[in-house]
């Protein structure tokens, strides 16, 4: 993660200032993040992790109640439900978008909400997942981790067509600040609720107290620790002004990366990334099993950090399954932690 001297200020600002937590910074960053991505409420909260178990809390996900997630979503997307108290219900996609036909399939009595993962920074068809969830009565969390920047095919940011969008600011990720998150909602009740939760269910937090808005507080539920801090919220605040350049900048990586494929593999989306993509990863197809293997090492012996699908429950499910076999990851914020150009990375590739 490279920061820009405004970006640096900011922090530093932050830190010396002495307030170091849930004070003016989160509400600064909260406003600038809710007005970038269009929408009423956005929540800031310690990852992106935090965001996707309390969107599940915050949904009715508990004993009896499950969630649907897609078999190669990251273990955060998996373990969601599990934390909240309900279960997973495993969609094997025959396709990574998460195409509705499938999300339903896997829907069981029971179901209270959808994980829709927009994985390694392409969009799914969120508007259409949000229509049959609705028209089911179930909640649809978007699981934007990977995709902050990306915007779906009606124009609207990712996030943001479901009934919550839970984002990640991890280091790598575009954005990325260390850690953090973002929980954005149009619905007040689902806002209030996790707004409650992150801080340990408590009435007041301590920046009202300080500001005279209130002398006291209860704890009206059980909640958790899900904070940010002052400083990474003045560092998420400064890196949101430089969006839209740092998801140019992924988006010709990749274009680079993709073009340099050699015989036997074939670049996801081989027509093109769709159009509102915001790529964390490049997705590299394998002829075979095999081919993939090589491929991978080519990879590693270069230091290019090179992985799979990490669905925890690929394996399980046959159609995720043959696609995790024959799949390389090309992480593209740990190419840029490493110091490693496109052009290097593209270079790589082409002679694997």
């Amino acid at each position: 993660m490279k920061l820009d001297e405004a970006e640096v200020d900011a922090a530093l600002g932050a830190l010396s200032s002495g307030w170091l937590t849930m004070g003016p910074r989160i509400q600064a960053f909260e406003a600038a993040a809710a007005e970038r991505l269009g929408v009423t409420h956005a929540l800031a909260v310690s990852s992106g992790t935090a965001a996707l178990h309390l969107a599940c809390v915050a949904a009715g996900v508990r004993g009896g109640r499950n969630a649907v997630t897609s078999a190669l979503a990251g273990p955060e997307a998996a373990w969601a439900p599990r934390t909240s108290g309900g279960d997973a219900v495993v969609a094997d996609v025959s396709d990574v978008l998460v195409p509705v036909a499938d999300v339903l399939r896997a829907a069981v009595p029971g179901t209270a909400a959808v994980i829709a993962s927009h994985l390694t920074g392409v969009p799914a068809d969120a508007a259409a997942l949000r229509a049959a969830c609705d028209a089911r009565g179930l909640v649809l969390i978007e699981d934007v981790t990977d995709a902050l920047g990306a915007t779906l095919a009606d124009g609207r940011p990712a996030g943001c067509a479901g009934h919550m969008g839970c984002f990640s600011l991890a280091d790598g990720r575009l954005g990325g600040v260390g850690e953090g998150g973002l929980v954005v909602t149009e619905d007040d009740e689902l806002a209030a609720r996790v707004k409650s939760l992150r801080s340990h269910a408590m009435t007041s937090v301590t920046w009202d107290r300080h500001r005279g808005h209130a002398d006291s507080y209860d704890i009206v539920d059980i909640g958790f620790n899900y904070r940010m801090d002052e400083p990474r919220a003045a560092l998420a605040t400064a890196r949101l002004e430089r969006l839209e350049a740092l998801t140019k900048e992924r988006r010709a990586a990749a274009a680079e990366i993709r073009a340099a494929v050699p015989a036997g593999v074939t670049p996801a989306w081989p027509d093109g990334l769709p159009t509102g993509a915001a790529p964390q990863a490049v997705a590299l197809v394998a002829s075979d099993e095999a081919r993939r293997d090589a491929l991978a090492a080519a990879l590693e012996a270069h230091d290019v950090a090179a992985g799979t699908w990490p669905g925890v429950f690929a394996d399980a499910a046959p159609i995720a399954a043959e696609a995790r076999a024959r799949t390389v990851l090309i992480d593209l914020g740990a190419v840029e932690t490493a110091g490693l150009g496109a052009a290097t990375v593209a270079r790589v590739v082409a002679g694997a």
